[in-house]
């Protein structure tokens, strides 16, 4: 029997599954990571590779001693990660990337996280050349892409260090590692470093900024010259080093496929589900490959990503991309995201006066404090012989975009939320909420709980309907992530977006399952003439199909009065933006 192994190597922890060819999970381990803070800089957040390597490294032999699968039945191995920065020397070794005389010096700390806001004003830089790269990032760079963070390290790296260095969005340092092969993904270089579909990397754009020495060195810094780039899953070089092999326990010369930025790998992990209802009926055939461009995939935590597929590009304001072949030849995609949903509802039950008293009743009754929660709205809709919850908080209005920093909540935690994402790409956006009492009780936390699913699922409709009105034709959302256990919010999604939402079997595993395909895909492939495009497309549909289980379908469920409610509710929150921004501008004037 073959087995596969998926990495995921997330902003804490490091991941490891072993699966079957037809995605069954073997075994599976987790082991925390290292981050490094600067406690005078709180926008300092730095990883190591050696340490994020050692926590895979203990996480494979995990899987393999308590699975009893010998190494020689593991037939691949794919990686995905977070959008972090890694830079090692030019022979592979980890070079620090923190602040001070050590800077560029051979060193551990050698990551720049993905959170790590220190490369603000090489953003704005970067935002105000007016280059055609912008166009493929919704016209704003974030801070957190890769370029910014590159272009921090030359200007505070003595040159003849600088140009000693190798930069890797994280997911492709994984794959170098492990192979002693550079070759970039098309996924990292496309959607974190500014490569350009169709033309690649663009030298005037790097003169503008002054990293023109990444053009004389012919990009070796940063790989990719020449469009040399590989897509999802195909093999890297000649698979596992000796070296690697012998520190993950398994066998040299094993397929290794090319890495995906960890939302995309749960795209991969998610959208080629069959379906069943919460009854068990089965509710659709085999998704055939053309279906992949109706399906969003929602990979929902702290923050959400929101990936589409079409084949054609499509340009939306306020959303990344279009991305030409980060998963598949020939196919493009687009990012939308909302900075605050997971941390919103934490911060909304934990930031009222009554929090405590929903602890208290949770350890009292047993029960998880969203199930108290939801309890407490359906005795309130009793009590108020209302029809739904939707009616139950009609008068409440949230706007979620609340704006700020929360730091040191754990080692590896960071929560941040800076304005609206998307759709409008507002970094100045700020939550609102219309409609408070007087009360502090558990009852108004409640209703408060209520609402904020409201607008989170309101929030999502907006992004999905720019994303259509600009020629996607989304018809289903894919969950994953930590969203997707709560059952009322992927109905309260359903019924206000109209389209049906469909769970993954593991919703905490679709991720490191989408890593494990690239493994399979690159094993199949190993050895292979070159494939032509549609022939690619459909060997990795295929493995797509055979690995992943079939999900629940949450059908929309409204009565015509909720439908109503909703659509009203709709239009408030789309009004409450331009309100904000009229308001924001008469302040403004005000001020002059």
């Amino acid at each position: 029997m073959s087995y596969y192994i998926g990495v995921d190597v997330g902003t804490g922890s490091a991941r490891a599954s072993l699966v079957k060819q037809d995605g069954t999970t073997v075994a599976s381990c987790t082991k925390d990571t290292l981050t490094f803070r600067d406690t005078e800089d709180h926008r300092i957040f730095e990883q190591s590779t050696n340490n994020i390597w050692e926590a895979i490294s203990t996480c494979v032999k995990t899987c393999l001693a308590e699975s009893k699968v010998p190494p020689s039945a593991v037939k691949g191995l794919g990686f995905d990660a977070t959008c972090s920065l890694a830079v090692s020397d030019l022979q592979g070794e980890p070079i620090t990337v923190t602040k001070g005389d050590s800077l560029g010096k051979p060193g551990a700390r050698n990551v720049i996280l993905w959170a790590d806001h220190r490369a603000e004003k090489e953003a704005d830089l970067i935002n105000s050349t007016g280059s055609i790269v912008l166009d493929y990032v919704g016209g704003t760079m974030s801070l957190e892409m890769e370029i910014p963070k590159v272009l921090w390290l030359k200007n505070h790296m003595d040159p003849s260090l600088f140009s000693n260095c190798q930069f890797f969005d994280l997911p492709d340092f994984l794959t170098y590692r492990a192979t002693a092969d550079n070759t970039r993904s098309c996924c990292s270089v496309t959607c974190k470093c500014s490569f350009v579909p169709n033309s690649g990397w663009q030298p005037e754009f790097f003169k503008t900024i002054g990293l023109e020495q990444l053009i004389q060195n012919d990009y070796s810094q940063l790989g990719a010259a020449d469009m040399n780039v590989l897509t999802a899953g195909m093999p890297v070089g000649h698979g596992l080093s000796k070296r690697a092999a012998e520190e993950l326990g398994l066998l040299e010369g094993t397929p290794v496929g090319s890495g995906l930025i960890d939302a995309y790998a749960g795209w991969l992990g998610t959208v080629a589900a069959s379906s069943k209802t919460r009854e068990g009926k089965v509710t659709s055939e085999l998704p055939g490959f053309e279906e992949s461009g109706h399906r969003l995939a929602a990979v929902a935590g702290t923050s959400t990503c929101h990936i589409v597929q079409s084949p054609q590009d499509v340009f939306v304001d306020g959303v990344w991309g279009p991305y030409k072949d980060p998963v598949f030849r020939g196919w493009w995609m687009n990012e939308g995201g909302q900075s605050s949903t997971g941390q919103l509802i934490d911060f909304m039950l934990t930031t009222h006066a009554a929090y405590p008293k929903l602890v208290e009743a949770g350890k009292a009754q047993g029960k998880n404090i969203h199930v108290v929660l939801q309890d407490l709205l359906e005795e309130l809709k009793a009590r108020e012989k209302v029809d739904s919850l939707t009616e139950l908080t009609k008068d409440l209005h949230l706007y979620p975009d609340l704006h700020g920093i929360v730091f040191n909540l754990a080692p590896w935690t960071y929560l941040t939320a800076t304005g609206n994402r998307s759709p409008i790409a507002d970094p100045r956006m700020r939550g609102s909420l219309v409609g408070i009492t007087l009360d502090a009780g558990l009852h108004d936390l409640a209703r408060k709980y209520n609402v904020t699913l409201e607008a989170i699922a309101l929030q999502t409709r907006h992004i999905v309907d720019e994303m259509n009105r600009k020629g996607h034709k989304i018809d289903s959302i894919y969950m994953s992530g930590g969203q997707a256990k709560n059952i009322p919010m992927m109905q309260l999604f359903a019924d206000t977006c109209g389209m049906p939402v469909v769970l993954p079997f593991d919703h905490a595993g679709a991720v490191v399952l989408g890593a494990a395909m690239l493994g399979r895909f690159a094993s199949e492939a190993q050895g292979k003439k070159a494939m032509g495009e549609k022939e690619q497309g459909e060997a990795l549909w295929k493995i797509m199909v055979e690995m992943t289980p079939p999900g629940t379908m949450i059908v929309p469920s409204a009565s015509p009065k909720v439908k109503r409610l909703l659509e009203a509710k709709y239009k408030i929150f789309r009004e409450s933006i331009d309100i904000q921004k009229r308001w924001r501008k008469e302040i403004e004037e005000a001020c002059k």
